[in-house]
C-alpha cells in the first residue's frame, strides 16, 4: 500500500523511510506529520484503520498512543493550577483528605507530574477493580502506602497518572480532568483529540493490534501495567466503553497532525500553549523537575511536569510504538502514531531521517 499525503522540499528522506516501513510490514496502519515554522511540511498516512482491513488510514484518523496522553494529562492539570485550584507545592491533603496517609501526608502535586509520588502503579488491592471503576481505583491510591518516599526517587506513573491528577483536580478545583481538558484546553488549542470520544468521532477510531500475540508479555514495562487486568488487552481497548472513558494516563485519542502540531508550539514564547498557561506556569511545564534513575524505564531520565527532556528534544512517547517530540536542535516537531503495538524502532527511523536521535539523555 503506498503512503498518501504530502512532504515539503527537503523532507522526501521521511516519506522514503515511512513506505519503507509500510512494505517490509513492520507498519499496518499509522499517520506520520512534521511542523516546521508554523507549517505542517509533512503528512503522511499508511495501512489501515481496523482489523478487517476495511477502512484506510486517514488524515483524521484517531488512536490511542498509551503514555503519550500523560502530556496532555498534565497540561491539563496546569490549567486548574492556573485557575486557581490546587497548587504545585501544598499537599495533595490539604485538598483530598482521604490521601494523606501511610507516608503521603507531604505528597505535591509537582512531584505527581514529575512522576516522583512513589505510585507508579495501581495498589495489589486494586487487581480485582474494573478499568473502568474511576472512584474505586482512585480510592485505592488513596489508602495505599507508597512504594518509596515521595520525593525520593522516580518511576513514571504508568497507570496511575491520570487517576492521581483527577483526584486532586476533584478535590482541590472542583472539577475532574476530563471537564478541564474537554471545556478548557481541547477547545483553546484546537486539538482533534479526545479524553472520552464523543459519539460522532467514534467511526473515526483506529483498532489496535499486536505485531505479535505475544506482544503484552514481551513488553519491558508490562509487570508496571498488570493491576487492574486489561490495559494490553487489544479487545478491551478497543471497545466502545473503553473509548468513550477518561483513563487520563493512557487514553487520550488523536491524530498525528494534532500531536504534532501541539509539540511545535511547545516552547514558542508567543504560542498557544504559553498563552493557556501563563508564562509561570509554561516554563514549569518545560523545566527540567528531577533527573534520576527512572524505575519503570530503568535507565537515566530527566521529567519535566509530564514531558521527558534532554538537550536535544523535548519528548513523549507510548507503549506501541507511538512518539512524538519537538526538536531543540533542529526547530521541528514530529509524531508518528500508530495501531500496530510493536516497539519504538519506526519512530527511531522516522526520528533519523529528521535528524534527530529519541535516546533519551538525562541533562546535568
Amino acid at each position: 500500500m503506498k503512503a498518501e499525503g504530502f512532504v515539503a522540499d527537503g523532507f522526501d528522506g521521511v516519506r522514503e523511510v515511512f513506505q519503507r516501513l509500510v512494505d517490509d510490514g513492520r507498519e499496518t496502519g499509522a499517520g506520520l506529520s512534521v511542523w516546521r515554522d508554523g507549517q505542517e511540511v509533512v503528512r503522511l498516512n499508511a495501512g489501515w484503520a481496523d482489523a478487517e482491513r476495511r477502512r484506510p488510514w486517514r488524515d483524521d484518523t484517531l488512536v490511542q498512543p498509551y503514555s503519550l496522553s500523560k502530556a496532555f494529562a498534565a497540561l491539563t492539570a496546569l490549567v486548574a493550577v492556573r485557575d486557581g485550584g490546587p497548587d504545585l507545592d501544598e499537599p495533595i491533603a490539604k485538598y483530598w483528605s482521604g490521601y494523606g496517609i501511610r507516608g503521603k501526608e507531604r505528597t505535591t502535586l509537582r512531584q505527581v507530574l514529575s512522576h516522583q509520588a512513589g505510585q507508579p502503579r495501581f495498589p495489589a488491592e486494586a487487581a480485582g477493580l474494573d478499568l473502568l471503576d474511576d472512584a474505586g481505583l482512585r480510592e485505592s491510591l488513596a489508602t495505599a502506602a507508597p512504594e518509596y518516599e515521595p520525593g525520593t526517587s522516580l518511576g513514571e506513573h504508568a497507570m496511575t497518572y491520570g487517576h492521581l491528577l483527577d483526584g486532586i483536580l476533584r478535590t482541590g478545583a472542583g472539577t475532574s480532568l476530563g471537564e478541564v481538558f474537554d471545556d478548557v484546553v481541547r477547545p483553546e488549542l484546537g486539538l482533534d483529540a479526545w479524553f472520552g470520544v464523543p459519539e460522532h468521532a467514534l467511526p473515526r477510531v483506529a483498532d489496535l493490534e499486536y505485531a505479535q500475540p505475544d506482544w503484552p508479555q514481551q513488553l519491558p514495562a508490562a509487570r508496571w501495567l498488570q493491576t487492574p487486568a486489561g490495559i494490553l488487552d487489544v479487545d478491551r481497548m478497543n471497545s466502545r466503553a473503553w473509548r468513550q472513558t477518561v483513563f487520563g494516563a493512557v487514553n487520550l485519542h488523536a491524530t498525528a497532525t494534532t500531536v504534532a502540531q501541539f509539540f511545535s508550539h511547545l516552547t514558542s514564547a508567543d504560542g498557544p500553549v504559553r498563552r493557556l498557561l501563563g508564562p509561570e506556569l509554561h516554563t514549569e511545564f518545560l523545566s527540567p523537575q528531577v533527573t534520576g534513575h527512572d524505575e519503570v524505564f530503568d535507565t537515566e531520565l530527566t521529567w519535566t511536569l509530564g514531558l521527558l527532556r534532554d538537550r536535544g528534544k523535548i519528548a513523549k512517547g507510548g507503549a506501541g510504538g507511538s512518539a512524538a517530540w519537538w526538536s531543540l536542535r533542529h526547530n521541528h516537531a514530529c509524531a508518528y502514531l500508530t495501531h500496530r503495538l510493536d516497539d519504538h524502532s519506526r519512530a527511531a527511523e522516522i526520528a533519523a531521517a529528521l535528524g534527530d536521535d529519541l535516546t533519551i539523555t538525562p541533562v546535568r
